[in-house]
C-alpha cells in the first residue's frame, strides 16, 4: 500500500463496527416480547413444539432472516412473531435492539425489544412451531438472579469420519504451529445463564436477553 492509499482506505472504515465474520456465521433475529398484564408488564415466552429443531424449549419468537420477505432486520423480527405467536404486526411496537449475541455455536442473533398492545387471549399460536404462549412478569427476574454456570469450549484441529479415519480440519503440523495446535485445544469458556419457573428452564440465549433487559432497568 502506497502511503496516498492511507486517505481512500480511512474512508472506507465504518463508523459503526460491524461483526468480522458475519458472513460466516448463521444469522437470526429474536424480538423480546413485552405486554400489560394487570398493570404490569410482563416477558412473553413460546415454548418450542417438539417436532421442530430445538423442540420443547423456551424462546422469544424469531428466525432467519429472508431477503425475499424482510426490508430489514426489525420488519424480519415482526414478521417471525406475527407468523408465529399469531397477533397483528401493527399492534407490535419496536423500542430499540439491544446487544447483538454471537453463541459458542457460531450464530449471531440481532435482539430487538419490544410491547404488543394485546392480551393474552388473543394469541393465535402457529401449532406447527409452537406448543404454547405463556407470560411471566419482568418483576421475576428483577427479584430473581439467574444460576450461572460456565462451559468449556474445545476446539479440535482434526477429526473421525463415520469410518473412523482421521479427517484433517486445520493443518496445523503442516504449517509447524506449536504441538498444542496438532488435536484440540482449550478455546475458553463460556458462561450460561438459567432461570427456573413454572413452565420449565429458560436458558441460554434467551436467558442471556433476560438479563440483559433487566439488568438495564436497574438504576
Amino acid at each position: 500500500m502506497r502511503l496516498e492509499h492511507l486517505s481512500e482506505l480511512r474512508k472506507k472504515l465504518s463508523r459503526a463496527p460491524g461483526i468480522n465474520g458475519r458472513d460466516e456465521t448463521s444469522g437470526y433475529v429474536v424480538l423480546a416480547l413485552l405486554v400489560p398484564v394487570d398493570d404490569e408488564y410482563h416477558f412473553v415466552f413460546e415454548k418450542r413444539h417438539a417436532s421442530i429443531r430445538q423442540g420443547g424449549e423456551i424462546c422469544f419468537p424469531g428466525g432467519e432472516f429472508d431477503p425475499q420477505k424482510d426490508k430489514d432486520i426489525k420488519r424480519a423480527a415482526i414478521r417471525e412473531t406475527v407468523e408465529e405467536m399469531g397477533i397483528p404486526g401493527q399492534k407490535i411496537k419496536i423500542l430499540g435492539q439491544i446487544d447483538t449475541l454471537i453463541s459458542p455455536m457460531r450464530a449471531i442473533v440481532d435482539v430487538f425489544l419490544g410491547t404488543a398492545d394485546v392480551k393474552m387471549d388473543e394469541f393465535r399460536i402457529n401449532r406447527e412451531e409452537v406448543e404454547e404462549v405463556f407470560a411471566i412478569p419482568v418483576s421475576f427476574f428483577e427479584k430473581n438472579e439467574p444460576e450461572t454456570y460456565c462451559v468449556r469450549v474445545t476446539l479440535h484441529s482434526t477429526c473421525l469420519d463415520e469410518g473412523g479415519k482421521e479427517v484433517v480440519l486445520f493443518p496445523a503440523r503442516e504449517m509447524n504451529l506449536p504441538e498444542k495446535y496438532h488435536g484440540q485445544w482449550y478455546g475458553g469458556g463460556h458462561r450460561i445463564y438459567v432461570y427456573r419457573v413454572k413452565h420449565g428452564v429458560i436458558w441460554g440465549l434467551t436467558a442471556r436477553i433476560v438479563r440483559d433487559i433487566v439488568r438495564r432497568l436497574k438504576p
